[in-house]
């Protein structure tokens, strides 16, 4: 039987992935007058004389709405919200297990960006944070701005963002496994949706000045009229010398290949055209632009997937439970820039120095202990940076 009609199988027999469980017993009259009415009546005043009290006197402070609207579901495409129910479920338990955060999952039956963000934005105050899922580009990138102008707290879209720590996690390690500097090496990115737009952004955050994004169609660069708004606005920071051409022209003399695209594009004679201690990580699921076993042969010197059956897998559970977790902790208002290049390099920095090869530059998904460790992290960058609230 293979993963999938057994996974199948098992979402049977669970009947969904998640439960509310009660925090307090109601075994008595008394019980029944604590947790509901009378006594609650206290907590409810609490509460309108001061909002903030919600979050000490409800769930809300360790609370996260995990919202989809189904048209970007894992490698399926729009299937719809109901569809991707599974999935956000799924979410929901990554969240609890790893990082003791309680999630919900909110599918929304629209693809209109304003609904979209009308909605969340109302629901808002009964959670302490929203991470949107599988939400199709271009509308995340607006959905999420937007959301982040209107809401009193973290709002983070974990295909973008978590993603992008967790690629630049590893790519520092990768570098320090091949000797070569963050600020002079070239790297090429394949795929220019929510992922890889996000990758590019966070790589220049933390350093990175060479980076050369390719769609479909070729290599992006200024200047090209056909561009989408969100391509045009990321060849303002990429390419500086204009190139042109194919993915093929994109990899000669690169230091380092990012796949967030499509199976089979990559080729050997590609990978032999990138410099010598080559970076490639391949991650389109669940078949990689080119298989680790050939992108070595080809000489690649560090390969990670997004696949649990390869080494170095590079998988986002590895930064969202944590990153919520820290951000929840502190009451932060937003999730910005140094809290997610914190992630980085604090997941970076867990594969001690002595155990950091070719086949380990990242932690095991398995890991527990991550969590704990980007949370903390998280925590210390959104002090330092003013969005904290304790």
């Amino acid at each position: 039987m293979d993963i999938r009609k057994k996974s199948l199988m098992k979402h049977y027999e669970w009947g969904g992935k998640i439960e509310v469980v009660s925090r307090c017993k109601v075994e008595s009259r008394e019980d029944l007058s604590l947790a509901y009415t009378p006594g609650v009546a206290e907590a409810c005043i609490k509460i309108k004389e001061n909002p903030e009290e919600s979050y000490a006197l409800t769930r809300r402070h360790n609370l996260v709405a995990v919202i989809t609207d189904g048209t970007a579901v894992l490698g399926l495409g729009d299937i719809g919200p109901l569809a991707g129910m599974p999935v956000m479920e799924g979410k929901c338990a990554l969240f609890k297990e790893f990082a003791g955060v309680d999630a919900f999952p909110i599918c929304v039956a629209s693809k209109s960006a304003d609904e979209i963000v009308r909605t969340v934005s109302l629901i808002s105050g009964s959670f302490g944070g929203i991470n949107l899922e599988d939400i199709s580009a271009p509308r995340c990138f607006e959905i999420e701005a937007r959301l982040k102008e209107c809401c009193d707290i973290p709002v983070f879209h974990d295909d973008q963002h978590g993603t992008a720590i967790v690629v630049a996690a590893a790519l520092i390690n990768a570098l320090k496994v091949v000797g070569k500097d963050i600020s002079e090496v070239k790297v090429t990115i394949n795929g220019a949706g929510s992922a890889g737009i996000a990758i590019c952004r966070h790589l220049i955050n933390i350093g990175i000045k060479n980076v050369i994004m390719v769609d479909k169609f070729g290599i992006i660069c200024q200047g090209d009229d056909t561009l989408n708004d969100s391509h045009k606005k990321i060849a303002e920071i990429t390419n500086k010398s204009h190139l042109r051409g194919t993915l093929a022209d994109a990899m000669v003399g690169a230091d380092v290949f990012i796949g967030v695209s499509a199976p089979g594009v990559v080729s050997q004679d590609m990978i032999r055209s990138m410099n010598p201690g080559a970076i490639v990580f391949p991650m389109a699921n669940p078949t990689p632009e080119i298989m680790p076993n050939l992108a070595e042969e080809a000489g690649a010197a560090v390969v990670g997937t997004g696949r649990s059956d390869f080494k170095n897998q590079i998988n986002n559970v590895l930064a969202f439970p944590g990153i919520f977790k820290g951000a929840l902790e502190v009451r932060a208002r937003d999730i910005n820039e140094e809290m997610k290049a914190a992630a980085s390099f604090a997941l970076a920095d867990y594969v001690k120095a002595e155990e950091l090869s070719a086949d380990n530059i990242i932690p095991s998904a398995l890991d527990k202990n991550v969590a704990r460790v980007v949370a903390d992290a998280v925590i210390a960058a959104a002090r330092k940076s003013g969005v904290a609230r304790l």
